[in-house]
């Protein structure tokens, strides 16, 4: 099996909307008090627990717009807080459900078809890491089986990061 890491969204993108900036749909992110149920920053990779303020915005996790750069709803604290490092093990926020959709992309950024499917938070680390070592694959997401939402990224070992390339862009 390819050994993996789960990479967080990159401090770049948490930081401009932490000062100010607006999401992938040129909004002012939302403020809302957690409830403590399910809100995930995707930044910390931890729930935003109980009386925590947080934004809610539009995320595109891709670097350009193209018609595989699905744009979802995501959380993030709405104070700073430490990304994400203990990347070779399966973040916190994952146990909140059962299971997850991890998919494959390619170099360019596109599904690779086929790789799609619903695993259960267990089986993702092995899902992922058979994924990963196919060729056509540069990296996988996990993301909400009920809702799509994008959770975090899924890179090899050796792959170039995710990490702090600044993907949050206006289209």
């Amino acid at each position: 099996m390819t050994a993996i890491r789960f990479i967080a969204m990159p401090t770049a993108d948490a930081e401009a909307l932490w000062n100010g900036g607006r999401d992938a749909y040129d909004n002012l992110p939302e403020m809302v008090v957690s409830d403590g149920d399910g809100n995930p920053c995707r930044h910390c990779l931890r729930n935003i627990e109980e009386g925590e303020e947080f934004l809610v915005f539009a995320y595109r996790p891709f670097p350009a717009l193209q018609p595989y750069a699905e744009t979802g709803p995501i959380f993030l604290h709405k104070q700073p807080c430490r990304r994400y490092a203990a990347e070779e093990i399966q973040p916190p926020m994952l146990a909140m459900s059962p299971d997850f959709i991890v998919r494959g992309y390619s170099e360019s950024n596109r599904i690779v078809y086929g790789t799609g499917a619903v695993a259960e938070i267990a089986d993702i680390p092995t899902y992922a890491g058979t994924l990963l070592a196919r060729p056509e694959i540069a990296y996988v997401h996990v993301r909400s089986a009920r809702n799509n939402c994008f959770q975090c990224r899924i890179d090899k070992v050796k792959a170039p990061a995710f990490a702090e390339t600044g993907a949050l862009t206006s289209p």
